[in-house]
């Protein structure tokens, strides 16, 4: 597994935006921006989402959470490009579609959720705990 939050495409990089965090938050979940412009953890796939990148430039790694008022790196997703993401722990199968569940960490999406992302390995792969899984970001829509 790759030790990155953003997988591609290589050739360019998405743009990033840099604001505190309102919690301890590990890179991978989605966040969202809040009424004082901080990053809060997203708890569900509606509205404008970002992925919480790590902080590359002063050695953070993917496993260290950041602290409450740290300078968080969020992604600004677009689709087709793709991410190491917190899952909840399950089963996934590649193409399955997923959405952001508690504490924007990705899980299967279930009829009415929206569809935000679809797991991207291709063998399928089962997390015993909540872990990293490469998604690939969609055109967000209502799973039927």
């Amino acid at each position: 597994m790759a030790h990155v939050i953003y997988r591609g495409p290589a050739e360019r990089e998405p743009e990033t935006i840099n604001i505190p965090v309102a919690g301890a938050y590990l890179p991978g979940v989605a966040v969202k921006r809040n009424a004082s412009n901080q990053a809060v953890a997203a708890t569900d796939a509606t509205g404008r989402n970002f992925i919480l990148g790590n902080r590359r430039f002063i050695g953070q790694t993917i496993d260290t959470a950041y602290a409450t008022g740290d300078t968080g790196v969020l992604y600004r997703v677009e689709v087709d490009q793709e991410y190491n993401v917190q899952l909840v722990a399950a089963a996934y199968t590649i193409g399955q579609e997923l959405t952001i569940g508690a504490g924007g960490v990705f899980k299967a999406a279930a009829t009415g959720n929206v569809v935000y992302a679809t797991f991207d390995e291709k063998a399928g792969r089962t997390l015993a705990a909540q872990g990293f899984g490469d998604v690939v970001i969609v055109n967000a829509y209502v799973k039927a």
